[in-house]
Formats: C-alpha cells, structure tokens, sequence
C-alpha cells in the first residue's frame, strides 16, 4: 500500500486506537473487537511488550485490512526496526528530525509529537504528514482551532485528553483525526474479555466523528 493510501485511511477513519497491553495475544483480540466497530486503525506502542512482533503478527493476520502503526517512538533507530517489522505508520510523543527524515527516506507516514506553533511548523517543513498535538488535554480543542488559524496546512491529530466528550469537538475545531487510549481499549476491558464492550467504543468514536464532520 502506498503512502497516500495509508494516509486516506487514516482520515477517512478518524480514529487512531492507542493500545498498550500485557500481551500480543490481548492485543490481536482487541484489534478484532474494534474493526468490528469500524476502527481500522491501530497504534501499537512501544512500551507494549514485543511490540514489534505483535506489528509482524498483526500485519500478517489483516494485511492491508487495518492500518497498524508503531508509537511511543523515540529515536531513528527505533522507527526502522518498526518499519522493517512492518509497521504502517510512526508516532512519536516528541520530535526527533532524524527520525521523521528516516520515514521519508522509506516512504513511512510519520507523526511526530508537538505542542507549540514553531514545534508544529518545524516538524510539517521536515516533511511530517501529520502534527500529533501532545498533550491536549492541556489547551483541548480550543487549541487546535488557534493553531490552525496562522497554519491551516498542517493536519492535526489530538492526543491526550480525547474521549467520547470531546471527540467531536475536536474534529469540529478542526483536527484532521483523533489518537484515542484508554478511553476506547484499556487493559480492565482487556482482562474481562469484555470484546462487544470495545466493539460498542469503536462504534461510537467513529459516530463522534462523522457528528464533528457534519458540525
């Protein structure tokens, strides 16, 4: 799939579910659970035990189907060992521009993580596809509608702070997709196998969108 393609998905989708588990296994049934309520796109972070072969088993169990990403990113380094197990997409909680150069190079999409106006810019004239915002929960949606007026080009992805309260205001202000955590997978659901509880989330993060879409 090429890079424009990944990106489509990831706005038509407008949702990234952020998930941290004690176990591949848990995060496999997860990532069944919510496709079933239409979110296709997955984030798999990096403080997740194995995590890259939990991407490699992923990647081999849906293909093309969903979307999974490597996130908690730090360094260059880490993002090539990501993109090598497969990875669809890199996230980061800050911004390194050696690491977003890296996922050009390979023709990755990458959000790196930012907060201020002269982060933001600095990471899109790097060639970022996408500003993750971190955290808003400090600033909320307000933040991104300030953000974007002086810098309309950039396209925002909240993260922190977003939930089913907020998640269409967000999108209304103008953020271009949500990156939802424990909020639409958390390890309590996890450890009850709660998987039509998770299923019902997705369904109404994706509602939450298309209500913020439709203002």
């Amino acid at each position: 799939m090429k890079k424009h393609e990944k990106l489509a998905i990831i706005r038509d989708t407008g949702i990234i579910a952020i998930m941290r588990a004690s176990s591949s296994d848990q995060l496999i049934t997860a990532a069944d659970a919510i496709k079933a309520g239409g979110v296709r796109v997955i984030e798999v972070t990096m403080t997740t035990p194995g995590a890259l072969s939990v991407i490699e088993k992923a990647k081999a169990r849906y293909g093309d189907d969903v979307l999974f990403g490597a996130g908690s990113v730090l360094d260059p380094e880490t993002a090539r060992s990501a993109i090598l197990a497969g990875a669809d997409f890199v996230v980061a909680p800050t911004l390194n521009l050696a690491m977003v150069a890296l996922c050009n190079r390979y023709s990755i999409p990458v959000m790196p993580g930012c907060y201020t106006p002269t982060e933001a810019l600095t990471a899109w004239e790097a060639g970022a596809d996408m500003i993750k915002l971190f955290p808003a929960s400090f600033g909320g949606a307000s933040l991104v509608k300030a953000m974007l007026a002086p810098l309309p080009q950039l396209e925002i992805v909240p993260v922190g702070g977003v939930d089913l309260d907020t998640a269409a205001d967000f999108i209304r202000k103008g953020a271009a997709a949500l990156g939802v955590g424990s909020s639409l997978v958390n390890q309590k659901l996890l450890d009850e196998g709660n998987l039509d509880e998770l299923t019902r989330r997705a369904e109404k993060f994706i509602q939450a969108v298309k209500n913020g879409r439709s203002g």
